[in-house]
């Protein structure tokens, strides 16, 4: 008689299991949001025990915000691409908050925001990547300063101005209507363009044509699956 097979558990890496498991915590707080994060939650789609998950995060609150971390970490370098001209770069970025790319992005930041009221350590985080994020804007205006494409004073001060704009649509994320008028679909373009002393109508030109090339680049990859 034969003796059944016996499944044998892949040993990973240290390193490797914990970033398995913080990968799978970002994608709950993402897809989900971050009251969602348990450790039975994040082992069931991993299929291993929650005693796992502890030996990693014994506190719960570290799977949290470290999944919230890395979570706007890897949406920021989508958000702000290396390449290109500053207009070009700052349309992507306009184009991903006045559209529906970053729903689930803008809907974390609200969470945690509102999250952070009951956990200083998720507020203390919440404000190193608020941090993180003025830099890299900041970097993008003064970049475009130095081309002459933006007519700015204070890069600070404009890029405080744009992210106020984007907190301001983003609060609205949760809706169950859709609100269309132009003065909200557009009004990230618009404060945009006064903050950095563009042209009326310039950024709103570049949005579209990002916005246009990534509609034709999804509809290529649905043709060719």
């Amino acid at each position: 008689m034969m003796s059944s097979p016996t499944s044998q558990r892949i040993r990973k890496l240290p390193e490797e299991r914990r970033a398995e498991i913080l990968s799978e915590a970002a994608n709950i707080a993402l897809a989900e949001g971050l009251e969602r994060i348990t450790l039975r939650a994040v082992a069931d789609r991993l299929g291993v025990r929650p005693g796992l998950i502890s030996h990693y995060y014994p506190a719960a609150e570290d799977l949290v915000i470290a999944a919230f971390v890395l979570a706007v970490s890897e949406e920021r370098e989508e958000l702000f691409p290396a390449d290109g001209d500053p207009v070009a770069r700052l349309a992507h970025l306009v184009s991903r908050m006045e559209g529906d790319g970053a729903f689930e992005l803008t809907r974390l930041w609200l969470n945690a925001r509102h999250l952070c009221r009951f956990s200083p350590a998720l507020a203390e985080a919440l404000e190193h990547q608020e941090h993180l994020d003025r830099q890299r804007l900041t970097s993008l205006i003064e970049d475009g300063m130095a081309t002459g494409d933006f007519t700015v004073g204070d890069p600070l001060a404009a890029c405080v101005r744009i992210f106020v704009a984007i907190d301001g649509v983003g609060a609205y994320v949760n809706n169950t209507q859709a609100f269309t008028h132009e003065a909200f679909t557009h009004f990230v373009s618009d404060v945009a363009e006064w903050s950095l002393g563009m042209r009326a109508g310039e950024l709103r030109t570049a949005v579209d044509q990002v916005s246009g090339g990534d509609v034709r680049a999804k509809a290529k990859d649905d043709a060719g699956r």
